[in-house]
């Protein structure tokens, strides 16, 4: 393995990426801007992140690219007048991790005239699709004979767009006067994975994005959030940007190398047709135990069914919605660094990547715990955020986080609107509660982090909520 240190690692790679970074600007943070009756206005963005025939999907594991169902698209907003601008986004990719993560931000805030610190990325997390981590892919480019985590050509191709697309934005932007939230129920889409245990609470059998096991589907759906929530931006009454946010693993079926926003990208798409003055947007919130499995059998026809199904979610949810004049707008971030897993071991994971009699799945995957050990090591946060309007408050949390952070959330506020989007920034991949670790099961064997990380979380959320 290079002695290449992860310092110049970082430099390097967001030189090659084109961002400007500096190890010095991460200081950790707890902050908080407040802007009262502000003079809002609002641009939307839109670029298409599909990967070219041969990239590969998920990480490397899973049969690599070679045809479209439909195109993968980062969508997004800039919120002006109030401080620095405030940029967020939901890119239709499987995750964006460390400093993959880190140069998106920082091109979004460049391109917007901000810091880093008042930009959310988040990942729809469609399997078919890039699981892009650049210290992952530095990893496994030394093995020589490992598939590519994300090819940086393309990577950089994407940065390029996303700088273009908000800076031809920015110049359209349109005032916002007003702001509302509604939610409605999604009938028959999510169900919890971890549904199957023995008396003593062992996870059996996971329940997965799809499942034809009849008495894992017959089983309960556990615990879930039913509601898919929106909040809507408007000039008066025009309807300029509409953010959903639903909590399920956003896959029918994957693995085929045909490239797919899936069943929550179809809906969300259709949703834009119907209105195509309005900007959409989809966010999946703490979906990390969470998928279609009770009510999917991973037949291609469900795909349709499910899109349907959130679709109707969207509509339901929007009904509700009725505009209020923007009182103010409160931008807040957290730094937070999770505690590794004891069991992640620097000697142990470089074996594991560099045998080759491994399976690329078991070679690809410990680079990305890799990956994160040397983040850690370098103290290099993740950053939880919230934007608030009036009642309305959002939560941008890291990875794989568990529905109960959601449920948990809204429980912190109960008076208040809270909508989360999960599946930021994906260096630690699942994030189990801290009761959910004994219980074992897949989530609980890929989590990076010990079950300090559900103190850790839960503090950074009160501390974004709390008024």
């Amino acid at each position: 393995m290079s002695q290449f240190s992860r310092r110049d690692f970082l430099a390097a790679s967001l030189a090659a990426t084109g961002t400007a970074f500096s190890l010095d600007e991460w200081a950790f943070a707890n902050q908080a801007d407040t802007t009262r009756n502000p003079n809002l206005h609002i641009a939307a963005f839109r670029f298409d992140v599909s990967p070219p025939k041969g990239h590969s999907l998920c990480g490397g594991w899973i049969k690599p690219v070679v045809g479209y169902d439909d195109s993968l698209e980062a969508i997004g907003y800039v919120l002006l007048g109030a401080g620095k601008p405030i940029v967020v986004c939901a890119v239709d990719w499987t995750g964006l991790l460390n400093d993959a993560h880190i140069a998106w931000r920082t091109a979004l805030a460049e391109a917007a005239g901000t810091t880093i610190d008042r930009v959310a990325v988040q990942c729809v997390h469609q399997h078919n699709a890039p699981f892009a981590c650049l210290n992952a892919e530095q990893i496994i480019l030394e093995q020589g004979d490992l598939p590519h985590i994300v090819e940086l050509d393309f990577f950089n191709e994407c940065l390029d767009k996303a700088r273009k697309s908000v800076t031809t934005a920015l110049p359209k932007a349109e005032p916002v006067t007003h702001v509302a939230h509604s939610q409605g129920k999604v009938d028959k889409v999510a169900s919890n994975r971890r549904i199957d245990r023995d008396k003593a609470g062992k996870i059996v059998r996971m329940r997965g994005s799809s499942c034809k096991d009849e008495r894992l589907r017959s089983m309960t759906e556990g615990t879930i959030d039913p509601f898919l929530k929106t909040l809507a931006f408007y000039n008066k009454d025009k309807k300029l940007v509409s953010c959903h946010y639903y909590s399920t693993h956003p896959m029918s079926y994957y693995g085929d190398g045909r490239v797919s926003s899936d069943f929550t990208g179809i809906a969300r798409k259709q949703r834009q047709q119907e209105e195509p003055g309005c900007t959409h947007i989809y966010f999946t919130g703490c979906a990390g135990n969470i998928s279609a499995g009770k009510y999917n059998d991973g037949t291609k026809p469900m795909r349709g069914i499910l899109a349907k199904r959130i679709y109707e979610g969207i509509i339901a949810s929007e009904k509700g919605l009725k505009p209020e004049p923007v009182g103010q707008l409160t931008w807040k971030t957290h730094d937070i660094l999770p505690p590794v897993r004891s069991t992640l071991n620097v000697e142990e994971l470089t074996k594991t990547i560099s045998n080759k009699d491994n399976s690329v799945v078991n070679r690809n995957r410990p680079s990305y715990m890799l990956a994160w050990l040397q983040r850690v090591e370098k103290k290099i946060p993740i950053t939880l955020s919230s934007l608030q309007m009036n009642d309305i408050k959002t939560l941008h949390l890291p990875a794989e986080s568990f529905i109960e952070y959601q449920l948990r959330a809204q429980s912190i506020q109960p008076d208040q609107f809270i909508a989360t989007a999960a599946y930021g920034d994906g260096g630690p991949w699942y994030i189990p509660v801290a009761e959910e670790y004994p219980a074992g099961g897949y989530e609980v064997s890929v989590a990076f982090c010990d079950p300090g990380i559900d103190t850790v979380m839960t503090q950074g959320m009160k501390s974004l909520l709390d008024s």
